[in-house]
């Protein structure tokens, strides 16, 4: 009898849920332009009901009960909308506009303004990465007109506030960077990463940088200032990726040559290739430069390799893999004094000192996308490669070359690693979130010696024969396990939250010896020890940050975060190979945080800026002061110097002045950008004496630079101009350099550089003119390779380029 009546109750009301059930549609296009929207994802509530818009921007979801309803729209290129919906016994139909939003359209899409500013920034989500509220910046080399063939890194990063370049040499093989007192050596601050993996010698234990893309086949370089520290690493000064040239979608095969001649008996040749066949698709390079260098003793010769080959699998999983190899020889012509370079800064009296680098990297790489809330990547990525460096190079730098046996250093590292990212759309109530998760495994390798070179004049990089030939060897394994997270909640249209934390798991070691030999004034051994060492440090930790965006119009966003940063011990603070320095046994980690406070444009077509204020705060800063020894006999200590606070505005402004004037123009183009950082820096806390209160090392008060670029129809035309107030190399604040010259005033400095060029049909010609003042400078005091002593930058300089395009 129940059952009868459940049923016959059930009968009578499935007509009244078959009306409470209903459809809810609609068509999505943009605020701008009315246009379609044919990539967009729409779900209800907490997304258990989740559709993509079909081809004419269309959506629909089925069998709805009558409630209230959020209907979530989320698309790369448009900002976040959401929409209250009731349904109460009808079908409802919307008519959805989305605005655009710069932080999430891609960089390239600066190009369509005509102002070709070179510079972007990154998205808020960006190739499984999260950088909103992230101060940041993405240079397009595509809309540099400069010097690529040198790689004048002057010039490609002229944009970015704040940075400090060392100029090693004129050809661009190394990129010495920092920014906001970091050491710019090789760019040892910053996490460096070539498609998202790392290329330096071991990003923890040894982070320089000894391969550098050439400018000729990157895409894109991305900087991440301090806040990168959550996703890529602990460095105080974040992330620098280099992202290549992808492969063109719309060809089978392109092929792109280019040849540069210039001065000083300057040669580059640069060929690649690029397509897509099916679901195959590659981009490869070859290039190879070679000169005889401003000062004599300064030829060299460089091989580049690159090759990238992806296959898609399926409609949401694709995988690739990479290869890199660049090999160069240089010759040094080592540093000069103070009173050497005033006499003539073109001068070398070293001929015997050579440096050979050897790179390997190779990398696997799989993208998987579940859905379109969620998708994974996979990097193994690994490293085999040397550095060897061979040479007379004495602590009195004027001291002439005695032909006696040199000095050798040799370093090999064998690493590898593996990071995987998780990426997540989801809500928690009407609150749009996106979350990434990544871990990451690093297994390094290295091995590193020191002992006696041939007495020849050749790139001997071979151990004299002997028992006694080594004056150190080394072997430097590391291991390091992260755990990372972020999120962005999105609380509305305008207002974000980014938190984030990162666990750190650290071991690193050394083990190996190292002789001491006294020597007669005639140099001949009276007695030599060796001391075995065995050294091991485990840590663990855990950092964390915070960054806050907030929107108030389409045009302007404020943002601001805080992190915290890390560095550990290197492996040239456990071992140096350097006669003249020593090393303090209690030296430990250095730790701090940054803060960035700023507002910036959503880069217009008339303006793009960004203005902002940092803080940073280092802890247990290591470098190198001078002392005297029981033998009264002047030493250099690498130590932990003490506290260090950096503060200061960074701003860049450029105005698209063809665009204010000349608006329904379609030939002319052109912009002028200003790009300042005001520093103060200063030591608040030392031990060691004469310290506090000193300027910190590598920080000029002053870093402007200025540009402007003019074009017509296929002709493009720019002039830059740099300063760089003085800046000390220490952190005692010597003003003299002394006989070693390693340590003293930079002295301030002002660069113009010209670079034009013009495209006819296939073709392309290049022309520039680094340094036109030909101004006499130097930026770096070396303590060792390739000094020690002041390195002179390169005079005047000019260079032609031919492109063929097929």
């Amino acid at each position: 009898m129940k059952l009868k009546v459940y049923n016959t109750l059930i009968l009578s009301l499935f007509p009244l849920i078959l009306m409470a059930q209903h459809k809810l549609s609609g068509t999505v296009k943009s605020a701008e332009d009315q246009s379609i929207i044919a990539q967009c994802t729409v779900y209800l509530n907490d997304g258990a009901k989740l559709v993509e818009v079909n081809k004419k921007g269309e959506f629909s979801f089925d069998k709805l009960a009558d409630g209230a309803y959020t209907v979530h729209f989320t698309s790369e290129s448009f900002q976040y909308k959401n929409i209250q919906v009731l349904i109460s016994g009808k079908d409802q139909t919307l008519q959805v506009l989305l605005t655009p939003q710069s932080q999430d359209l891609d960089e390239t899409v600066v190009t369509d303004s005509g102002a070709d500013f070179g510079l972007s920034r990154m998205r808020s989500v960006d190739d499984m990465g999260l950088y909103e509220a992230k101060k940041s910046e993405v240079i397009l080399t595509e809309n540099l007109t400069a010097n690529l063939s040198t790689n004048n890194a002057r010039q490609a990063y002229s944009k970015v506030a704040g940075l400090n370049i060392w100029e090693n040499d004129g050809a661009g093989l190394q990129l010495s960077i920092g920014g906001r007192g970091l050491d710019p050596n090789r760019s040892s601050n910053f996490n460096t990463r070539q498609n998202g993996y790392d290329i330096s010698a071991d990003a923890l234990g040894y982070p320089e940088s000894y391969y550098t893309p050439p400018l000729e086949g990157i895409g894109k370089i991305q900087i991440v200032r301090g806040a990168a520290s959550l996703q890529y690493g602990t460095q105080f000064g974040g992330l620098i990726n280099f992202q290549m040239k992808r492969p063109l979608e719309d060809k089978k095969i392109e092929l792109t040559a280019r040849q540069t001649l210039g001065s000083f008996g300057f040669y580059n040749t640069f060929t690649s290739v690029s397509g897509t066949a099916g679901k195959l698709s590659y981009y490869s390079f070859f290039q190879y430069k070679k000169g005889e260098g401003w000062r004599p003793n300064s030829q060299f010769e460089s091989y580049n390799f690159y090759s990238n080959i992806n296959y898609q699998l399926s409609d949401k999983t694709s995988v690739g893999v990479d290869f890199t190899k660049m090999k160069y020889l240089a010759q040094q012509p080592g540093g000069l004094t103070d009173e050497m370079y005033l006499q003539d800064p073109r001068q070398s009296n070293r001929k015997r000192n050579w440096f050979q680098v050897d790179w390997n990297l190779y990398a696997l790489h799989l993208d998987h996308v579940f859905n379109s809330s969620n998708s994974i990547n996979l990097r193994v990525f690994g490293l085999n490669a040397n550095r060897y460096s061979v040479g007379f190079r004495p602590n009195r730098v004027a001291t002439i070359d005695d032909n006696s046996e040199r000095d050798l250093i040799k370093g090999d590292f064998e690493n590898w690693g593996a990071e995987l990212r998780y990426l997540k759309r989801y809500t928690v109530g009407n609150i749009q979130s996106i979350g990434l998760a990544g871990v990451r495994y690093y297994h390094g390798y290295n091995h590193s010696s020191q002992g006696f070179g041939s007495t020849g004049s050749d790139a001997d990089f071979d151990y004299v024969p002997g028992e006694n030939k080594l004056l150190n060897d080394y072997e430097f394994p590391n291991r390091n396990t992260s755990l990372f997270m972020e999120n962005i909640f999105f609380i509305n249209e305008q207002f974000s939250i980014t938190p984030g934390v990162r666990f750190e798991y650290i071991k690193t070691s050394s083990e190996g010896y190292y002789a001491t030999e006294f020597k007669d004034l005639a140099g001949n051994i009276l007695d030599r020890t060796v001391t075995e060492e065995s050294r091991s440090n485990t840590r663990s930790f855990l950092i964390g940050g915070l960054g806050l965006s907030y929107k108030p119009t389409q045009q302007v966003e404020l943002y601001s975060n805080i992190s915290q940063n890390y560095r550990s011990i290197t492996f040239s603070d456990m071992r140096i190979s350097n006669p003249s320095a020593t090393i303090d046994p209690n030296l430990q980690d250095e730790k701090g945080y940054s803060m960035d406070l700023g507002i910036r444009s959503d880069q217009g077509k008339i303006l793009n800026y960004d203005l902002s204020f940092f803080y940073l705060n280092y802890n247990n800063r290591i470098g190198e002061v001078q002392y005297y020894n029981e033998s009264n006999r002047v030493l250099r200590q690498r130590t932990n110097i003490g506290q260090a606070i950096l503060k200061g505005v960074e701003s860049y402004v450029e105005w698209n002045y063809i665009n204010t004037f000349l608006p329904e123009n379609k030939l002319w183009k052109g912009s002028v950008f200003t790009n300042i950082a005001l520093i103060h820096s200063q030591y608040k806390l030392s031990e060691v004496p004469g310290i506090t209160g000193n300027q910190v090392e590598f920080v000029p008060k002053v870093n402007f630079k200025t540009g402007l670029a003019l074009g017509y129809d296929k002709f493009k035309s720019s002039l830059q101009y740099s300063f760089l107030s003085d800046q000390f190399s220490d952190a005692t604040n010597a003003t003299e350099g002394g006989v070693s010259a390693v340590v003293g005033l930079i002295p301030a400095y002002h660069i113009l550089d010209l670079s034009l060029s013009y495209e006819f049909q296939k073709f392309k010609l290049e022309g520039s003119v680094n340094n036109l003042t030909n101004a006499i400078y130097f930026t770096r005091r070396a303590t060792g390779y390739p000094g020690p002593g002041i390195l002179p930058s390169d005079g005047r300089g000019v260079y032609l380029t031919l492109q063929f395009k097929l």
